[in-house]
């Protein structure tokens, strides 16, 4: 089930670099930022009103946990220069790249509130994989 949603989540991913892409060749870079970001913001908003939410916070979290919005600006404003000089695809690999790079350093380490998972040799092979495959991709 979990790895299903993760395919799913690749795909919705896709198809939003793609769009927010688009917006941002029609609007300009940090105006599409802005316009994603309040649709967003309507959205989630009309999510918790029809479902009478509330915001909770179960515990005290540390500051960085907040970070989570500016970091996203972020990803959405260079995913958006990135995809109109790369590309869809080779956009998306690169950034792949990056999350595998970034999340085998946290998971090893436990870092940002996260239980250590030790990265083990044999996940080498797949990101030379991936690594050789964005070589292809650019040279080709």
């Amino acid at each position: 089930m979990y790895k299903c949603s993760a395919v799913v989540i690749g795909v919705l991913i896709a198809i939003m670099v793609t769009v927010n892409g688009a917006l941002s060749k029609g609007v300009g870079d940090y105006s599409s930022v802005l316009i994603i970001h309040l649709v967003g913001l309507i959205s989630i908003s009309t999510v918790l009103v029809l479902r009478k939410g509330k915001l909770k916070f179960k515990e005290k979290l540390p500051m960085y946990f907040f970070s989570g919005g500016a970091i996203g600006i972020f990803i959405v404003l260079f995913n958006n220069i990135a995809f109109n000089k790369l590309g869809a695809s080779l956009t998306l690999s690169l950034g792949l790249l990056g999350q595998l790079i970034i999340s085998g350093i946290i998971d090893h380490f436990g870092l940002l509130g996260m239980r250590v998972n030790k990265f083990k040799s044999k996940k080498i092979t797949g990101f030379l994989l991936v690594f050789i495959g964005i070589i292809v991709m650019i040279v080709y």
